[in-house]
């Protein structure tokens, strides 16, 4: 019984061993295969006669049924390129599977035919075993070996080029084809000479016509008011038919790809100088701008950012202003464009200001009227906006009152009215009783500082001190403040004559007038009137923002 059960058991255990064995040969069987048809398909390729090597044919296993082929199809790769091997140059064609000496010997004398017609290749030599092209010898350079090996793979029969070319360098097989080359061009420019001179006829009376119409400035003129804009549109129409005229006189030579190249490198320039001149295109932007809106005239008193001066002209790279020194100033346009600009001749009513002081103990309401009066005796001061003063501080010891005077500056020196303007009114005052105090400082010492002090310069021995103590004073009587009151007047009379006597020497009425310097406006009309190379983009007649 038990020797049944082991039989029944071992007939069972080779059974599963046979069937696992099948099956792993199945799934061995399909890789292998495909390795055996893909070394065939190489052979082939190579040229190697499969008849002559008979293991060739037999493949590493037996091929599988074909039920177990369809159960798991195989995709076969393609073969790969043979590598390149250094000094070889590979000609990708498909190589013959049975090769000839006839088929060898054609194609060295096709090889060494075509090498004998070429200067340069009669001295490469040939040999072809196996379509496998060997070439030796010597060439004068690199680049006629690389045409020799060219060459020699554009023949159809050529499996491979095995490079032995020895590069002599030598200097007079190189200069003569240099040479060569040199006088094959000069005979062609010679022959393209009268088409070449026609081309640059056609350029330049192309280029002509556009200068001559670029300088019709009424036309433009009389298509834009703003003279900007019109000397933008005439450079633009010369600089169309100067593009133009090279288009033509380039295809008229047949050098259209040329153009091709020119306006590449155009590109590549323009966007190089485009950084580098970055501020000059964006100060020509400002120019156009502050062209069309017109924020000034000429003439006008200006401020832009802290530079102060009166408008001569605008060119367009900057704008040019006479300060009040009597200086020509240049700002650049792109500044000025982004700067706050402050027009004082816009609005001709201009107001200042000055701040004065009276005694605490006086009434300050008093002392403007005193104030106002004399201020409305001045001719330049206007009636309306009228003037007023206001209280602004009141101090230990004074008052401050602040004056706010309207003046037309159009026909008024600003600094000199509001210098006038100050002394009569402090005149004004004085002369009405009000002080005009100056500060005091109170300094008080306790009794026992001063007997320290006293006790001090008594141990100096007589030697000599800068430092004296006083007594602390009584106080200022009635009669010892009238006193000093009446040595002040006398000081304000002696000041009030001696400035009346000089007030009556010569050209004492320059300093009372209040009228604007006549020399800094002739400046400017000089400046004005000077001929310029740059165009005056300031026009009265475009509208002003």
């Amino acid at each position: 019984m038990n020797t049944d059960f082991d039989r029944s058991t071992m007939r069972d255990f080779i059974k599963a061993c046979g069937q696992m064995l099948l099956l792993l040969s199945i799934l061995f069987a399909f890789p292998v295969y495909a390795v055996g048809e893909e070394v065939t398909g190489i052979t082939t390729a190579l040229g190697i006669d499969t008849a002559e090597n008979p293991a060739a044919d037999k493949p590493l296993l037996d091929a599988p049924s074909e039920e177990e082929a369809s159960a798991s199809p195989v995709v076969i790769p393609e073969p790969a390129p043979p590598p390149i091997i250094s000094g070889e140059s590979t000609n990708n064609a498909q190589i013959e599977t049975t090769p000839t000496p006839q088929k060898d010997n054609d194609i060295r004398q096709r090889i060494q035919g075509i090498f004998s017609e070429i200067e340069g290749l009669q001295a490469v030599n040939v040999s072809v075993t196996q379509g496998v092209v060997t070439l030796t010898g010597e060439t004068p350079n690199e680049k006629k070996a690389q045409q020799a090996i060219n060459l020699t793979n554009r023949l159809t029969d050529v499996v491979t080029v095995e490079d032995r070319i020895d590069r002599t360098l030598d200097v007079q097989d190189n200069v003569t084809t240099v040479y060569q080359g040199l006088k094959a061009q000069a005979k062609n420019l010679v022959k393209a000479l009268p088409l070449l001179l026609v081309g640059i006829v056609l350029f330049a009376l192309v280029t002509w016509f556009g200068s001559w119409l670029s300088n019709r400035k009424k036309m433009w003129q009389r298509l834009t008011p703003n003279p900007f804009v019109a000397e933008l549109l005439s450079q633009t129409v010369k600089v169309i038919f100067i593009i133009f005229g090279l288009i033509l006189a380039l295809s008229l030579i047949g050098a259209e790809t040329i153009l091709g190249t020119l306006l590449g490198g155009a590109g590549v320039i323009g966007i190089a100088v485009g950084f580098a001149v970055k501020d000059t295109i964006e100060n020509y932007i400002a120019s156009l701008m502050l062209s069309i809106r017109q924020p000034f005239r000429a003439r006008d008193h200006i401020l832009i950012n802290n530079q102060e001066g009166i408008v001569v002209r605008l060119t367009s790279r900057a704008t040019i202003l006479m300060t009040l020194d009597g200086n020509q100033l240049r700002i650049p346009n792109a500044e000025v464009f982004k700067a706050t600009i402050l027009n004082y001749t816009k609005n001709p009513e201009r107001r200042f200001t000055f701040e004065l002081g009276v005694d605490a103990n006086d009434d300050p309401l008093a002392a403007i009227k005193v104030g106002l009066d004399a201020i409305h005796t001045l001719a330049f001061v206007l009636d309306e906006p009228k003037a007023v003063a206001v209280i602004t501080n009141v101090g230990d010891s004074n008052i401050i009152l602040e004056f706010q005077i309207w003046v037309d500056q159009s026909d008024t020196d600003f600094s000199k009215a509001r210098s006038i303007a100050i002394r009569e009114t402090k005149h004004a005052l004085e002369n009405e009783g009000f002080s005009l105090p100056e500060p005091i400082y109170r300094l008080r010492f306790n009794s026992n500082l001063e007997k320290a002090f006293e006790h001090m310069q008594a141990n100096t021995d007589g030697a000599k001190s800068d430092m004296t103590i006083t007594p602390i004073m009584p106080k200022v009587t009635d009669k010892n403040q009238n006193k000093d009151n009446s040595v002040d007047d006398k000081d304000k009379k002696q000041a009030k004559a001696r400035a009346k006597l000089i007030l009556q020497g010569r050209n004492a009425d320059e300093v009372l007038n209040a009228r604007p310097d006549d020399k800094l406006m002739e400046k400017v009309e000089q400046e004005i009137a000077e001929s310029s190379d740059e165009t005056d983009l300031l026009n009265n007649n475009s509208p002003q923002e």
